[in-house]
């Protein structure tokens, strides 16, 4: 049976797993992180992918193995430039690293292109060519893909939509150095922010974090500062979506992230949507598929799975499935 390996790398875990051709999971070990450094990082995933190897181990001929890792990455290189915004060292190849332990062709990019790459390869993007997947979890980020492919610009940086500004008139300041950023008002970074403005600390957890589908039932049960957060971050969210939709014209919207659990703030950001603006969007607005909790390690997998068709392409099948 030919399958995939996967490491989702993020702040708090990492997760490493296999996957079937399916994306189906076999198998996985979860391993804590909380480095805040490139090189800690690293070393943390070279490690616990030893450890994988001796306690895991493999249940099939795997092919080839994806990371998906937050910040900044060039996919083509393997390389890994940055854990945050700002470039601080030189690149990592981490892609080269992971091949040299592994002995099969491995891919890196970053968490939310992997989630794009799994939509295309395993999920909506097999209907559909021209779509954006859009991520509402700590963060607020999209991917893009038209024509096919996968956008990823210049430096590495499409799909960095939270600091897109949406609402001129607002004053509150983003880390990104402007005012009125998406993310400030639609993400769980933008909750927090906006629930410690309001002064509604019993809706943060032990961690400081806004409980954002508590907040969403106190909005639905008509809480006066919950309803003007939650009307604010849908009136956000659908602006977002309809300027991303006229940029790149898709027929199919995807939403991931954990914030969209919620049917009631769906259906606020959705009765926001301009059918004039959505026309196009024959698929209309739907949620990932994915399990959340095993989104990430499938958008890994799936980087597996691109570069795989990309090496054979180039000849190099008789290096595949050493492992």
């Amino acid at each position: 049976m030919d399958t995939y390996l996967g490491l989702d790398f993020g702040g708090t875990k990492l997760l490493i797993g296999e996957a079937d051709e399916e994306g189906r999971i076999l198998c996985s070990k979860r391993y804590a992180t909380g480095v805040t450094n490139q090189q800690d990082a690293v070393k943390l995933i070279m490690e616990s992918l030893t450890d994988y190897t001796k306690t895991v181990g493999f249940k099939g001929n795997v092919k080839a193995a994806g990371l998906g890792i937050v910040g900044i990455v060039d996919y083509e290189l393997g390389q890994w430039i940055a854990m945050q915004h700002e470039i601080k060292g030189a690149p990592v190849p981490v892609a080269e690293l992971l091949e040299r332990q592994l002995g099969i062709p491995c891919a890196v990019d970053n968490d939310v292109r992997s989630a794009v790459t799994a939509e295309l390869l395993l999920g909506h993007g097999r209907k559909s060519s021209d779509f954006i997947y859009l991520n509402v979890g700590t963060g607020l980020a999209a991917g893009f893909v038209s024509g096919g492919k996968i956008l990823r610009g210049a430096c590495y940086n499409s799909g960095e939509i939270g600091h897109m500004s949406v609402d001129l008139k607002n004053t509150d300041p983003c880390i990104c150095g402007r005012r009125g950023c998406a993310e400030n008002a639609v993400s769980g970074a933008g909750f927090t922010y906006q629930v410690k403005k309001y002064g509604l600390t019993e809706l943060l957890n032990e961690q400081g974090r806004a409980q954002v589908q508590l907040l969403f039932e106190k909005a639905e049960a008509g809480n006066t500062q919950c309803l003007t957060i939650a009307e604010y971050a849908a009136d956000t969210l659908a602006c977002v979506i309809m300027n991303l939709v006229r940029v790149t014209d898709p027929d199919t919207f995807i939403i991931g992230g954990g914030i969209m659990n919620s049917q009631w703030f769906k259906n606020q950001v959705e009765k926001r949507l301009h059918p004039e603006t959505m026309r196009g969007v024959k698929e209309g607005i739907v949620l990932s598929g994915f399990d959340p909790g095993y989104a990430g390690l499938i958008g890994a997998v799936s980087l597996g799975m691109y570069k795989i068709k990309e090496y054979y392409k180039e000849g190099g099948a008789n290096h595949a499935g050493r492992i």
